[in-house]
Parts: structure tokens; sequence; C-alpha cells
């Protein structure tokens, strides 16, 4: 019984890294696309969003044949049901990206994002927390997990950084109000991707410890 749980296990922890991947490739992509203002780039990165949503149902049947067939207790318990508390996270995370997209399809005034360091600053911040809150799930890294809720500091601080260049770019040109008002609304979605990858690395801590900090 405990090998055929074991076994499961690892094929949710398969299953829950690569969603982690999908989740990665669709802001990637998603970014690629608003800095080209690719419009069928922006269009590609869109369908990430249906492939990020079967995966959660692939992974939420995972975990109720756990919970209906090996009914888990005490630490395995607290594993299944935070995986299926991450995934809703991962989840937002993709219609995020997914709005990113959206944006870029609708607006043909978006600055160039390659002239604002801290939006870009915030994409491989956002992406870093995204990666490490899985693997800190799967290795069960107390510490890994730790650092992400500490990096969240570091998203929100780069997002008042974005907010002040904007204010700054819109006082010297009003006539790019639209891209930067755009543009401000992609990195308040960063700084919300920051959020979930936080509440990830909770779930983690949660799973290890039995504790969960609101």
């Amino acid at each position: 019984m405990r090998i055929k749980f074991d076994e499961q296990l690892e094929i949710l922890n398969n299953e829950l890294t690569e969603m982690g991947f999908l989740v990665e490739k669709a802001i990637t992509s998603a970014v690629d696309a608003l800095r080209k203002n690719d419009k069928d780039l922006a269009q590609q990165a869109i369908a990430f969003d249906s492939e990020i949503d079967q995966k959660e149902k692939d992974i939420e049947a995972i975990c109720l044949r756990l919970l209906l067939h090996q009914q888990p207790v005490a630490t395995d318990l607290r594993k299944v049901s935070s995986a299926l508390k991450m995934i809703t996270d991962m989840e937002r995370i993709g219609d995020m990206a997914s709005d990113i997209s959206e944006i870029t399809m609708m607006d043909s005034e978006l600055l160039a994002v390659s002239n604002l360091e801290h939006i870009s600053q915030m994409e491989k911040e956002t992406i870093q927390m995204v990666n490490e809150s899985i693997k800190a799930f799967v290795k069960k890294d107390i510490q890994l997990a730790q650092k992400v809720i500490d990096d969240d500091d570091i998203v929100d601080a780069l997002f008042e950084k974005v907010k002040s260049d904007l204010i700054e770019i819109m006082r010297t040109d009003v006539s790019v109000c639209n891209g930067a008002v755009d543009l401000l609304m992609v990195a308040k979605y960063f700084e919300r991707i920051g959020d979930h990858a936080t509440n990830i690395a909770e779930w983690v801590l949660f799973s290890i410890e039995g504790t969960h900090v609101e």
C-alpha cells in the first residue's frame, strides 16, 4: 500500500513540475510577444492557458484518487491537500499570462518594454519565484519556500519603481499615456503573479510543517 502511494505521489510531483513548466512558458511567451508587439505571438501565448487548465484538471483527478483510494493521513494528507491549493494559484498565474497577451493583442501604442528596466526585472523575478516554489514542493525544501516568500518584497518594490517610471514618462510625453497605462496593468499582473507564487510557497511550508501563514 505504501509503495503504491509513493508511486502515485511521484506522478503527482511530476505533473506539478510539468504544470510549473507550462506556467513559466506562458509568462515568457507573453512577455516575448509584449516586447515585440507581436499579435501573432501573443495569440500563441494565449493558447498556453487551455493547456494549463487541462493540467489543473489532470492533477485534481490524481489528488482525488489519492484521497479516495489511499486515504492519506498526517503529512501525506497535507501533501495532497497542498497540491490542490497550489494548482489553483498556478492556474491563476496562467490566466494572468494570458491577460498580458490580451493587452498586446488590443494595444498598438505600447511603449518599448526593453526600455523599461524595472518591468524586465519584475518579469525575471516572478518567473524565478514560480519556478522555485514548485521546486520547493517537490524537494520538500523549507529554505527555498521561505526564499520565495521573502522575494515577494522585491517584486512589490519593483512594482513601485515601475509606477514611478511610467508616471515620469507620461509627464514628459502625454501622447503615450494609453500605452503607459496598459504597461502599468502588465506590471500589476506581474505583482499579482508574485503573490500567487508566494501562496504556493506558503502551501509548501504547510505540507511540510503543518502550519499555514495567512
